[in-house]
């Protein structure tokens, strides 16, 4: 029953075979034990729980056997795109706002896939900020590792090779001039190259120590900003500084602080525009004592209108 509460809807999708290390499957029970439910109720949500996706059988990916050979459990990473595309499309058909909890980064080509598809079915613009210390720009032919974890981003804005993993379904290509990637400090030669190519807006900790995480957000935002937008945060934890989120297989030194995420994510709050989130790459068995989960619960209240000197919820 509408009370009249914003709805807030998660779904879990416990997937971790597009990452090197095996671990984050226990990422979206991690998050809910943190507390993630209780902290947005209390901000004033109504919040559904849809559990989580259950894992699909593999299957084939259609991918060119030069790209299949490159990338690790195609087939199994094929089968969780078009499940958590149908899961989360579903999601976003329904009133209120998605927070999907990972797993790894490799579900935000299903994920990202259905905001892009449900924006487009509705006449919304589509804007993406990806806060991740990597690029996740990488092709089967440019990656060095094949973890597919490493490939939303090229998949999401149209690469050829990977297309063929969301199957028959509609599939709407994020347009580069509406992606921003925060927090970046690892990026391959190659991605490098492609992203310089592709024109994407790009903030390293270069920039953020140099310019201020306030500046640059509010820059961000000018640049994603107007009527009518739909604004999806992917938020993967190595963004963080490990001394403040040690529980995720892919750490990089010199991170964003826990002040710094917590402003950042305040400000995109403030504007207004957030209308999906990601939560990618929590790694429980790597954590400690729960650090990273816990931190984690708190930058969501911060994205959902939590403040230090009470509640802003929009």
């Amino acid at each position: 029953m509408d009370d009249g509460r914003t709805a807030i809807s998660l779904l879990g999708i416990p997937l971790d075979l597009g990452a090197g290390d095996r671990g984050s499957v226990m990422g979206p029970a991690a998050l809910r034990i943190a507390g993630i439910p209780e902290l947005l109720d209390d901000l004033g949500y109504r919040v559904t729980d849809h559990g989580d996706i259950a894992p699909p059988d593999p299957i084939e990916s259609g991918l060119s056997p030069e790209a299949a050979e490159r990338c690790k459990h195609l087939g199994h990473i094929a089968a969780w795109t078009r499940a958590a595309h149908d899961g989360a499309y579903e999601v976003l058909r329904q009133p209120g706002k998605p927070i999907f909890l990972g797993g790894d980064h490799a579900i935000s080509m299903g994920t990202v896939s259905a905001v892009s598809r449900h924006c487009a079915e509705i006449g919304k613009k589509l804007a993406v900020v990806w806060i991740d210390a990597h690029a996740d720009y990488n092709t089967p032919a440019t990656s060095l590792s094949g973890n597919m974890h490493g490939m939303p981003l090229a998949f999401l804005t149209g690469e050829p090779t990977l297309r063929p993993l969301l199957g028959e379904r509609p599939f709407v290509p994020l347009s580069g001039d509406n992606l921003v990637l925060l927090g970046l400090r690892s990026i391959d030669k190659e991605e490098r190259r492609r992203l310089r190519e592709a024109n994407i807006q790009c903030v390293d900790m270069g920039m953020i120590d140099k310019f201020g995480i306030s500046n640059l957000v509010e820059q961000v935002l000018y640049r994603i900003g107007g009527q009518n937008v739909h604004l999806h945060v992917s938020l993967d934890v190595d963004s963080l500084d490990p001394s403040v989120a040690p529980g995720v297989g892919t750490t990089v030194p010199g991170g964003l602080s826990y002040r710094e995420a917590h402003l950042m994510l305040e400000l995109l709050h403030g504007s207004g525009l957030v209308g999906s989130l990601d939560i990618v790459e929590l790694n429980p068995f790597l954590d400690h004592r729960g650090q990273s989960a816990r931190v984690l619960a708190e930058l969501t209240g911060s994205l959902f209108g939590q403040t230090i000197l009470g509640t802003n919820p929009l």
